[in-house]
Formats: structure tokens, C-alpha cells, sequence
């Protein structure tokens, strides 16, 4: 076994790469906002370096039709909606209001709300409504984690040749290495095995965050 090249991530790494990511005025309130109203609950908030790096992925693809499953407050819709060409869009997918709500006040301020098509439904009930034909070119998956195989298996078929899966919380905490871990990591287990024997798609498993996930369709 090699050792890994990844230093640890100390709390003053860590701000070292949020400073070198910074935030637009918006985004940032909408982060701040978000941990001041909700606490604990925060925690569901796309980790704030994600937020540069799916504008970066949008902009590198070109991705037009965006589908996101699980916004929360919108953080992530909000980044990539400010980095979609003219006449994209962002299909998001949630189930609460109140949090949405969130979302929807910083979507206003940053003068992106019409590019947003937000669905409050359960997603899979959203996404089976969707034309079956390929045309999507970018996903983000952050939802709950048991479905996440449900949501794969819905949204692959869509994607338009080289189309970009971006798929969160694939260490779950540390837990996929457990053989023996349940709940949310057993469920990323099982997850990461399908996507890994999935020959339509090429994917990387990566180190950022709480794991991160990209599959490029074939």
C-alpha cells in the first residue's frame, strides 16, 4: 500500500482553498445565510469549494440542460446557474419549500431565478416525467443517498453523449471503506460498485469533500 499524497486538511489548509475560491457576494450570503437560519441542519450544504468547481465543470463542458437532484437551499443551483450560456437552464430537484425558499431569495439577487426550474416533488417522480431521449448535459447528485442507484438509473439513459454525472458524498464520512458500515454508507457502497460496473459511462472517484464522483457518458 502507497501512502497517500493528500495532505491533511487542516482548518488553515482548508481556508487556504476557500480563499483561492472565492465566492461572488451572493453566494456567499446565501452560504451565511444558510448556517444562520437552519444550524445543524447546514450541514446538507454543498460544501462551499464545490460551488467554483461546478461553475468550472458547467463552463468546461458547455452544459446547456442541467439536472440537479437535491438543492436544499440552492447554493449549488445558484452556482451553476450563473455559469450556463445564455438560454440554459437548471432543473432542480427538492422536496422541501422552506428550504427552496432560501435558494430562491439569492437566485433573485443574482439575476438568475429564469434559468432555475425548481420542482418541488419526490425526484424520482420528477425525473421519470422527463423526455426518456438523451438531451441532458450535466448532472449534480446530492440527495438522499438510498436512492441514489434509483436516480442513476433514471438519469443515464437521458444524458447526451459526453455528458458530465457529478455525483456527492461518495466517501460517505469515511464509511464506504467498512465493509460492515449500514445506512447512508452501505448504501454509497453499493452505489460506487454499480457505477464502477457501469460500462456505459467512464467514471473517477476523487478525494474532494466528502467525495465527489464524476462520470462522463460514452
Amino acid at each position: 500500500m502507497y501512502e497517500t499524497k493528500n495532505p491533511q486538511l487542516t482548518p488553515e489548509l482548508y481556508a487556504y482553498v476557500l480563499d483561492h475560491n472565492p465566492l461572488d457576494p451572493v453566494q456567499r450570503e446565501l452560504v451565511d445565510v444558510t448556517h444562520q437560519r437552519l444550524g445543524e441542519v447546514a450541514g446538507l450544504q454543498t460544501a462551499e469549494e464545490q460551488g467554483p468547481l461546478l461553475a468550472f465543470l458547467v463552463r468546461l463542458t458547455g452544459a446547456r440542460q442541467i439536472v440537479e437532484v437535491g438543492t436544499f437551499t440552492g447554493f449549488s443551483t445558484l452556482s451553476m446557474a450563473q455559469a450556463l450560456p445564455e438560454g440554459g437552464r437548471v432543473i432542480a430537484c427538492d422536496i422541501s419549500e422552506e428550504w427552496t425558499a432560501v435558494g430562491r431569495e439569492a437566485w433573485q439577487k443574482a439575476g438568475v431565478a429564469d434559468r432555475i426550474d425548481l420542482r418541488i416533488a419526490p425526484a424520482l417522480d420528477t425525473l421519470r416525467a422527463l423526455p426518456q431521449d438523451p438531451w441532458i448535459d450535466l448532472v449534480f447528485l446530492d440527495a438522499d443517498k438510498g436512492a441514489y442507484i434509483d436516480y442513476w438509473e433514471e438519469l443515464v439513459p437521458r444524458m447526451n453523449p459526453g455528458g458530465l454525472l457529478v455525483v456527492d458524498n461518495t466517501l460517505f464520512h469515511g464509511d464506504v471503506s467498512d465493509p460492515e458500515t449500514t445506512g447512508g454508507g452501505a448504501a454509497i457502497r453499493a452505489f460506487n460498485d454499480h457505477v464502477r460496473a457501469d460500462d456505459r459511462v467512464d467514471d473517477v472517484l476523487l478525494t474532494v469533500a466528502d467525495g465527489l464522483t464524476l462520470a462522463r457518458r460514452r
